[in-house]
Parts: C-alpha cells; structure tokens; sequence
C-alpha cells in the first residue's frame, strides 16, 4: 500500500513538472527550434485564404470547454472567430503561445479566440493554460474531434498548431499550418473583419 501511494505521488510529480514552470525556451520550444519534429506534425506557416468562391458551408460545431462547458460555432457569430489548434507538449504550440494572447488582447473588438486542444485531457490542458497564462476559452477535442471534423476538407487543421480564422457568419477567411506569425494573423483578422 505504502509503495503505491508513493508511485502514484510520483507520476503526479513528473507529470505537473512536464507541464508547470514552462517558457518558450524549455526542452519541447528547443526542440521545436533545432527542427526536431518528434511527437506533433509541424508546418510550416503556409497561409491559405479563402474567398467567396471557396466559401464552404458556415462551420458548425458544438464542443465542450476545459471548465466543462457546452460551447457552439454559432455563440460566435457576429465576430471574427479564431481557432487554434494545440496540445501541451508540443514545442510550436508553446513558441507562439504568447504572440497568441497578444493579439487576442488587442484585437479583443474584432475577434474571439478559441484553443482546440487536439490530444490532452482536461488536466493536462489546464496546466498548460495556466502556465502560459492563455486567456481565451479551450476546447477538449481529442475524443470526439468536433471542431476538427467541422474543418475538414480544404480548411482541415492538418498540423500541430494550425490555426484558422472565420469571418462574422461562421465561414472559413484563412488557414495557417503551423506556428503563427503575428503580424500575418493580425492582417488575417482584419481582412475577415470586413468581410
């Protein structure tokens, strides 16, 4: 009994070190840097946008928050919705985890974001909201893929992080795979405001 109280401390421990005190410049951002891709699919920043004649159906989706709650594409409608999608340990993920929470703070008028956590359960998530200080709301998406099932086809999230961004009426304006560059999103959130 003794044994198994202290392993299961131990798991615990290892488990909120993985993910507790991270920066950018930690083991799984180095890696991400030195172009090791081990443990995520990575691309490589490509923007694709779509116009009118691309225009898909409005995406449709209704998913469950890390806190529990119901959430639905269609809450958002009226404002530019941005999506990102992230796990814990994967190293682009957290490099643009703080150009993520600036923007989403300036351009707080404009658009609402949303994590879409693609691989963790709610206590891994939360751990890493925390110790990147995200401040928008996170989906839990891995067991039943909702949000990336809505995106599939051309706009489909192919690689960890990606990120999309729809206009006011729900459909799809740009697709970025991988790591977003800051001033590049900041322009695709602007074009999608005026659409």
């Amino acid at each position: 009994m003794r044994f198994r109280g202290a392993a299961t401390a131990a798991v615990v421990l290892v488990a909120m070190l993985s993910v507790t005190g991270c920066t950018s410049n930690d083991a799984w951002s180095r890696q991400y840097r030195d172009g090791d891709t081990k443990n995520y699919i990575s691309g490589d920043g490509a923007v694709t946008e779509f116009d009118g004649k691309d225009a898909a159906p409005a995406v449709n989706f209704t998913a469950t928050t890390t806190d529990g709650k119901t959430v639905s594409a269609r809450d958002y409608r009226g404002k530019v919705l941005v999506l990102n999608f992230w796990f814990a340990l994967c190293g682009p993920c957290r490099v643009e985890a703080a150009d993520l929470n600036s923007i989403s703070a300036s351009k707080s008028d404009e658009a609402t974001f949303i994590g879409v956590n693609v691989r963790d359960e709610a206590g891994t998530a939360k751990s890493f909201i925390r110790s990147f200080k995200v401040p928008y709301t996170n989906i839990l998406d891995a067991r039943d893929s909702a949000v990336q099932l809505a995106l599939s086809g051309s706009a489909a999230p192919n690689a960890t992080p990606s990120t999309v961004v729809l206009d006011k009426t729900g459909h799809v304006t740009a697709r970025i795979l991988g790591v977003a560059n800051k001033s590049v999103l900041e322009t695709l959130i602007d074009d999608a405001s005026k659409r």
